[in-house]
Order: C-alpha cells, then sequence, then structure tokens
C-alpha cells in the first residue's frame, strides 16, 4: 500500500497547550501504518476570532501514513477526544487541542467533511512559518514557493518558543 506524506497543523491554548500537543505528536506517531517525519518548533500566537481567550500555541508537522484521507481525518479527531476537545459552535473558540490536514500528498479533497489544502492556510502565519521551518523549499498547490506565501504574512504576534527540556 502506497503511504502519503501529510501535513498536519497542531494547536493548543488550554490545559498546557505545550504538553497538549507533545501528547497529540507521540499519538500521531503511535497509529497504525503511520510515522511522524519531521516537526517544527513551538509557537505561540494571538487567537483568530474572539480575543478574550488565551494565546494559541501552535506547531506543524510532517508525517507519512498509509491511511485514505477520511479516515486519517477520523484518527485525528480520536486524538482530539481523548484530549479533551469539546466541540462547539462558535468558531475559533479556546480548545485544548485542535489537528488540522494541512496537506494530504499532492491530492486536492472537498468532500463535506474535509478540504485539502487546508482552506485558511495562506493567511495563517501560525500555520506557514512552522510549515516553512520544515519544508523551506515547498511549492504549493497554486506553484509558488511557500517562501512567497510566508513573506507575505503578517508575521506580528507570532514568537518562536524556546525549546522546553
Amino acid at each position: 500500500m502506497n503511504k502519503e506524506h501529510v501535513y498536519i497543523g497542531l494547536g493548543s491554548n488550554l490545559d498546557a497547550p505545550q504538553a497538549q500537543i507533545a501528547r497529540a505528536l507521540e499519538a500521531l506517531d503511535q497509529l497504525d501504518d503511520t510515522r511522524v517525519l519531521s516537526r517544527s518548533s513551538l509557537y505561540a500566537s494571538k487567537p483568530m476570532g474572539p480575543q478574550d481567550q488565551p494565546d494559541f500555541v501552535n506547531a506543524v508537522c510532517l508525517l507519512e501514513t498509509g491511511y485514505q484521507p477520511e479516515a486519517f481525518l477520523g484518527e485525528l479527531q480520536k486524538i482530539e477526544n481523548t484530549q479533551g476537545r469539546k466541540r462547539k459552535s462558535e468558531r475559533w473558540g479556546a480548545r485544548t487541542l485542535d489537528l488540522d490536514i494541512l496537506l494530504f500528498g499532492s491530492q486536492t479533497i472537498d468532500t463535506p467533511t474535509l478540504t485539502v489544502p487546508h482552506y485558511g492556510m495562506s493567511e495563517r502565519e501560525f500555520v506557514l512559518v512552522p510549515l516553512f521551518e520544515i519544508a523551506p523549499s515547498m511549492i504549493m498547490h497554486d506553484g509558488k514557493p511557500l517562501a512567497q506565501w510566508v513573506a507575505r504574512c503578517n508575521l506580528d504576534g507570532l514568537r518562536r518558543l524556546p525549546p522546553s527540556n
């Protein structure tokens, strides 16, 4: 079975966000037929939407998986739920863990439950900067280098966190 390279955006702003992301990376690496190949540093960023919530901690990882996209999305949601994710109708609210499929190989996916490439990644510095850290020579689905996408983003409020020991 062919394996795909998949980029995942990770974010948390509740219940020890750095630990939430560390646990999520471990859980991703333990999925059947999946392994984490690389991960970015952690970054702190201002929340999207309502500002009356804590700053987020974000990262991006590259993994290799044999899962199909929709089945893989189901596995990500199980990890989110295990780590206390409560799904609310409010967009961009506080959360223990958010796992987003950014890119799934070279596939373009548009179903009621999954859109790949991720619909908002071009405007999200907390996705683009960590993605650039682990894939600096990436060419995006529009044919432009990832570096051009990063150069267009507003980096105010994004800061790289020191490594935790």
